[in-house]
């Protein structure tokens, strides 16, 4: 990547650039297209790999269990053309627009299957990224709520308690789906946790029609 893209984000504040834009290293299994380093990402391990031709080698074969492997879990995403993926023995047809997730220790190669392939590669070690963020659990939870499963809404985000104890959106959002559901004690019990956390909740409260059943209760979170 030219050196100036670094030096292109307002303030420090963010990164914005093209996949076009990012340098071209010639291997022996297409090109190395690096986003990592030139980004100084820190969370997450994350490269592209290139190929101007179709049939010509795109990633190499590898099991993430090599000395020069991190031992990665590794989602590939095809950005651009199309590729072949080979995975434990079986062929994957990868469009773009594909995303192909692979665990360490598994069998896996891919030949691009149309000109100018890209395809995105992110890794990191199984469990080192966890918690997920707090609003994966209830987005988790969203179809059994407009499917009007309110219990097991409320069971899907509950998941997220172990790792956000005191979350106040989460503990906000539980209070909706036990307060529909009729569960009163909880929804209050949760309701009260999340105003302990963050005040701004008493405002989302206030006129939330999930929470109805539960107004006029003595023990709303004054």
């Amino acid at each position: 990547m030219p050196a100036d893209l670094r030096s292109r984000h307002p303030a420090g504040r963010f990164v914005a650039v093209h996949v076009d834009d990012l340098d071209r290293v010639p291997l022996d299994h297409g090109e190395w297209r690096p986003v990592r380093r030139p980004l100084d990402i820190t969370g997450f391990s994350a490269n592209a790999y290139s190929a101007r031709a179709a049939g010509d080698a795109l990633i190499e074969p590898h099991d993430e269990d090599s000395p020069g492997s991190g031992r990665h879990e590794e989602l590939y995403v095809v950005l651009a053309g199309a590729a072949a993926f080979t995975v434990d023995g079986d062929r994957v047809e990868a469009p773009t627009g594909t995303l192909l997730f692979v665990p360490p220790g598994v069998r896996r190669e891919a030949l691009a299957t149309a000109p100018d392939t890209t395809v995105l590669v992110v890794g990191g070690k199984p469990g080192a990224a966890l918690p997920v963020s707090p609003f994966e659990h209830w987005y988790a939870a969203e179809p059994a709520y407009l499917a009007g499963d309110y219990r097991r809404a409320a069971e899907i985000a509950s998941a997220g308690l172990a790792d956000w104890p005191e979350h106040a959106a989460l503990h906000y959002q539980l209070a909706c789906y036990r307060a529909l559901a009729g569960e009163r004690e909880q929804a209050l019990e949760h309701l009260r946790r999340a105003v302990a956390a963050d005040a701004r909740v008493r405002e989302w409260a206030a006129t939330d029609d999930d929470l109805d059943a539960i107004r006029d209760d003595p023990a709303w979170p004054a």
